[in-house]
């Protein structure tokens, strides 16, 4: 550093000896005043930017340039009376000068900071270190504040924006707002607190560290901001460095030139380095800065908004006069239109209440939907039905509202939606066993149709639902059902009556007659035990009528079993599809998913329909019953066919539910066993003899152990 320092006053010293000896040589020179914004002091200034002025002078022999400092309210009298012929302020000032004397830029400084060029540069608002009650701009409210001046950029004006855009009005919000003139006032009076806040200009608070004056540890940043490769303290946005422009009586051709020379500096030429700056570039863009002053309503816009009706007549009286004819035109037109539109108001409505009655006269209920889901229109049978009033569902989403779960509780995702589906593919939708829910949050069964809407290009707008409540069909129909289950159990019961009845009275005999002679075989062994002969001849007599007894019961299972059939040719898969019409609303009822897999390749073979369609209907109900027991998990069943190489067809019912116990595996298919509480334990007999005696064979597969599995086979014909 010590290095640096010691070269920069070298060069300092060979510049000021080069000024010297060509002073004699300029004596004829025209003198060029260059007025700077003195924002550190007069002595500052002109030991900052006379070597500035002594390189210009060297570069443009024919002139000779000047500093000369200006003070805040300085800088426009001086451009307005022609003192100055070029000025450096910052670039607040500049855009003030800029509107109102045409003052016009030609290069942008590059502010130089540990040897790094900055082109850009911002505001700083501080506090001492030890003040606890300042942290945000917030906090600024009701203490005292000192700035540069009204004018300053940085120094100023800057902070004013931040602090404006946080709603705090410097003028009113603070306890007082001061002006110290110069950055380095500023600073000091924070440090000896004869203010609780400052604002300077960024790398002010650095270079008076670097050189000694003050220790950054001493002041706590409000509001930082952290940029990208910008070291300085910062508070406030980022604006473009000062310029240096030249004001209207200059010379074009004299200021093309100093920005020749300008932007040629090397940025360690010894004017760069007294001035502390880091050389010169093309002019940048100002409208950050304007946007500033626009924002705080600063001159030059102080008077933004604020055109009256009077400047625009005075100054567009022409247009103002065809503003009125056109106005005249306009309400006359107006006018004309507003007729029409009143008459075709009226008919709108005419259609309007047609249609609403149209649609509260149908008993169904009817609504819309746009392509984002929501409900257009509510008719009053679709409020009645599931009690929303139309106020309250058009404009929400119908899914949620109508459609959003299952019958067996299970969400239903609004992508499977058929009413979305409608308007998605453009194609109409019937459903004809769904749910709806009402407000009261329980559901109801239904049938809709879902019809895609287009508008009048033909693009699909949306959908319309038409409803219909099928409580009192599916109360009937399940009412139907109960009375046809009830009608074969009383079948089944009076069958099994006249069955009781006749066995009771084909064993009565022998079993009055085994009654008998053991009671009378008692007597004799009582009366005389030697007497063994006579005993078992009434013992004979008990075997033969056990026996007997034993014969009605193989006659009764030859009964059940060896019937003579009447058989016709049929299809196997014609009877599983009419069980699965039969068990479907069971089946629905009981949340089972059926699932039929039958092989199309079945030959029509000789059976008798009738009893083999109660064969699988007898075990597609056992396995729906089985599958209530299931508390948790899919439900479901399975029926299929297949063709087997053994000129046979297989039948399979298989199911996932509890399965069959062990314990009444090995006696399942006989008379009176069952595994249900309110069983009689003949179904499976009966079917093992129905298949029997077609031939076949009926059977539990032990080697399916996810649930039951029953298997039958019929042959293609009758075995001998």
């Amino acid at each position: 550093m010590a290095t640096l320092q010691h070269n920069q006053r070298l060069l300092l010293f060979i510049l000021l000896l080069l000024s010297l000896n060509v002073a004699p040589l300029q004596a004829e020179s025209e003198v060029v005043r260059i007025g700077v914004l003195s924002h550190r002091g007069d002595k500052a200034t002109l030991r900052a930017w006379s070597p500035t002025a002594h390189f210009l002078t060297y570069h443009i022999p024919t002139h000779k340039f000047v500093i000369q400092p200006l003070k805040f309210d300085e800088v426009n009298p001086a451009v307005e009376q022609g003192k100055i012929d070029f000025v450096l302020v910052n670039p607040g000032i500049y855009v003030n000068l800029e509107v109102k004397y045409r003052v016009s830029r030609i290069a942008t400084l590059y502010n130089r900071r540990n040897d790094v060029p900055y082109k850009i540069f911002g505001g700083v608002i501080f506090t001492r270190k030890d003040h606890p009650e300042i942290n945000t701009l917030e906090d600024l409210r009701g203490h005292t504040m000192m700035a540069v001046d009204a004018t300053s950029l940085g120094g100023f004006q800057m902070a004013m924006r931040e602090m404006v855009e946080k709603g705090i009005d410097p003028y009113s919000d603070l306890e007082a707002l001061r002006f110290g003139g110069i950055h380095d006032r500023v600073v000091m009076a924070v440090l000896k607190g004869e203010v609780d806040i400052g604002t300077v200009r960024t790398d002010i608070l650095e270079r008076m560290a670097t050189a000694g004056t003050i220790d950054l540890a001493d002041f706590r940043i409000v509001n930082p901001q952290n940029v990208a490769e910008f070291p300085f303290a910062l508070s406030t946005r980022l604006y473009p460095e000062w310029p240096f422009s030249k004001v209207a009586h200059t010379a074009d051709s004299l200021a093309q030139k100093v920005a020749v020379a300008l932007l040629n500096m090397h940025h360690d030429h010894a004017a760069a380095l007294a001035g502390n700056y880091a050389g010169w570039t093309i002019p940048l863009d100002y409208q950050p800065v304007h946007d500033l002053f626009m924002t705080l309503k600063l001159p030059p816009y102080q008077y933004l908004g604020k055109f009256t009706l009077s400047d625009a007549i005075s100054r567009y009286w022409y247009w103002f006069l065809g503003g009125v004819m056109m106005l005249l035109f306009m309400i006359v037109m107006t006018l004309w239109v507003m007729r029409l539109n009143q008459a075709i108001k009226k008919a709108k409505e005419r259609l309007e209440m047609q249609h609403e009655l149209i649609l509260d006269s149908v008993a169904d209920g009817i609504y819309g939907v746009d392509l984002q889901g929501r409900s257009t229109f509510f008719n009053r049978a679709a409020e009645r039905i599931t009690g929303w009033k139309a106020d309250d569902v058009i404009g929400r989403n119908q899914h949620e509202i109508l459609h959003h779960t299952h019958a067996d509780g299970s969400p239903h995702k609004a992508e499977e939606c058929p009413v979305y589906q409608t308007f998605r593919e453009n194609q109409a939708r019937y459903v004809s066993d769904d749910v709806f829910w009402r407000r009261d949050g329980s559901s109801f069964p239904v049938e809709y149709s879902s019809t895609p809407i287009w508008d009048d290009s033909g693009k699909t707008v949306g959908s319309v639902v038409v409803f219909r409540d099928t409580t009192r069909r599916k109360r009937a129909e399940e009412e139907a059902r109960q009375h046809q289950l009830e009608l074969a159990r009383a079948g089944r019961l009076s069958t099994m009556g006249e069955m009781a009845s006749g066995i009771a009275h084909e064993l009565n005999q022998p079993l009055t007659a085994i009654s008998t002679n053991a009671q009378a075989s008692i007597r004799i062994l009582e009366s005389d035990s030697s007497n063994t002969n006579v005993c078992i001849d009434v013992m004979e007599r008990i075997a033969a009528q056990a026996d007997r007894a034993g014969e009605i019961i193989r006659q009764l299972r030859r009964l059940v079993r060896k019937e003579p059939l009447e058989r016709s040719e049929g299809n196997v898969n014609d009877l599983v599809n009419a069980v699965a019409l039969l068990i479907w609303p069971d089946a629905r009822k009981a949340s089972v998913k059926l699932e039929l897999d039958l092989d199309e390749t079945l030959p029509a073979i000789p059976l008798q329909p009738i009893q083999i369609e109660q064969v699988i209907l007898n075990l597609a109900r056992n396995a729906i019953e089985a599958l209530q027991e299931k508390r948790s998990g899919e439900r479901k069943l399975y029926i299929g066919t297949q063709n087997k190489a053994a000129r046979s067809i297989a039948v399979i019912v298989r199911d996932n539910g509890p399965g069959v116990k062990q314990e009444l595996a090995s006696t399942l298919f006989d008379p009176f066993v069952t595994g249900k509480p309110q069983g009689m334990g003949l179904g499976l007999s009966i079917s093992y003899g129905i298949i029997e005696a077609h031939g076949g064979k009926l059977s539990l597969n032990p080697a399916y152990e996810e649930g039951a599995e029953f298997d039958f086979y019929l042959p293609f014909a009758e075995m001998s």
